[in-house]
């Protein structure tokens, strides 16, 4: 008498599942890695408590060497009006994120700040978290 069993394991395996799980991630990862702006600037920014809730368009920075950069583009000083123009336009409601290195000397980050006053843009000033 041979008897023979109905349920049969199939040996073989389905990696439909596995691309599935394998697409999701890279979607994910896509999407994040957009939100996220790192700076190639090593700045030592000020400690400060305070937090802003509105998002900046663009971002000025000032190394410790004295040179400008918007965003991650290098800028000469003379030129930095121009360029925020020509980027921003006439817009009043732009607002500009300003990193400054702490060792930087006052009047630059107030040479900046008067250029942003005269072209009527928003300045908000970078920290780190204490």
């Amino acid at each position: 008498m041979a008897l023979r069993s109905r349920n049969k394991v199939n040996p073989s395996f389905s990696m439909s599942s596995m691309t599935d799980i394998v697409f999701l991630l890279l979607i994910f990862f896509m999407i994040t890695s957009t939100l996220v702006h790192p700076t190639a600037l090593k700045l030592l920014l000020p400690k400060s408590n305070n937090q802003v809730d509105a998002s900046p368009r663009t971002s000025i920075s000032i190394t410790k060497d004295l040179q400008y950069y918007i965003e991650d583009n290098r800028i000469n000083k003379n030129n930095l009006e121009q360029e925020l123009i020509s980027r921003l336009g006439n817009n009043p409601d732009v607002y500009i994120a300003l990193h400054v290195d702490e060792t930087v000397d006052t009047r630059y980050v107030v040479e900046v700040m008067n250029i942003a006053n005269r072209n009527k843009y928003k300045m908000i000033l970078a920290t780190n978290p204490e």
